[in-house]
């Protein structure tokens, strides 16, 4: 397993719990959609498999490894890869060029490899017309997909998209959704969006009172077509 939370329970300070005793693992290659109602700790559980908070009780293991400190998940969150449900929460350089490079020149990269990542990740999304644009004047349809740029700039081996259809008009929808699938990526995706949901799922679990339970309603097999290629 890429990634797996064991037990966990989780409150908010003066909060009654939102996690109570969940357990959820992603394989390789899995588009595993995660649903549940407002408040039940969906991006919670997201958070907390990579590292931004940590559970009272339960424990992560992302990689093979069990995680329990701040210093663990450091090599964590390189290796998946966050899209917060707000945009604004996640871009802040002044030109969606800066955003995406932002990544790979904090982990090492020359400014010379980092530019060459720009380029090949906005041509793969169909970006590159962006890339000299103001993060902040871009439109939320936009922003959504220049922060899935930024985080696929670190080269992950797992995703986490939460609420990624949020704000999306149809076309931009539809162009996320064959994103997704020409990707090789394994996935956690939290959704409202049931049609998304089948479009792009794999396997679907429900987050139901702090717990996660299987969902059996006939997506495990809908988003198996062929990948898209990605160019390289």
């Amino acid at each position: 397993m890429l990634l797996e939370a064991r037990n966990l329970s989780f409150a908010y300070p003066g909060q009654p719990e939102v996690l109570s005793g969940a357990d959820l693992a992603l394989a390789t290659g899995e588009r595993l959609c995660l649903e549940g109602a407002n408040g039940a700790g969906k991006s919670t559980l997201l958070q907390i498999l990579v590292g931004l908070l940590l559970p009272q009780v339960g424990t992560v293991v992302a990689f093979g490894r069990e995680r329990r400190a701040e210093r663990d998940f450091h090599e964590v969150r390189c290796r998946a890869g966050l899209v917060f449900q707000d945009p604004d929460d996640q871009l802040f350089c002044p030109t969606v060029a800066e955003d995406v490079a932002f990544g790979p020149l904090n982990t090492g990269h020359s400014r010379g490899e980092a530019a060459a990542i720009v380029a090949r990740v906005l041509d793969e999304l169909r970006l590159s017309h962006l890339r000299d644009r103001v993060t902040h004047k871009l439109s939320g349809g936009e922003k959504r997909l220049v922060t899935l740029a930024a985080v696929l700039a670190m080269e992950p081996q797992v995703l986490l998209l939460d609420e990624p259809t949020n704000a999306l008009d149809e076309p931009t929808r539809e162009r996320l959704i064959g994103i997704l699938h020409g990707l090789p990526q394994a996935m956690i995706i939290v959704s409202h969006d049931p049609l998304f949901r089948r479009s792009v799922a794999t396997r679907s679990v429900r987050l139901i009172e702090g717990r996660v339970q299987a969902v059996d309603d006939g997506q495990r097999d809908i988003a198996h077509g062929p990948r898209i290629a990605r160019q390289s």
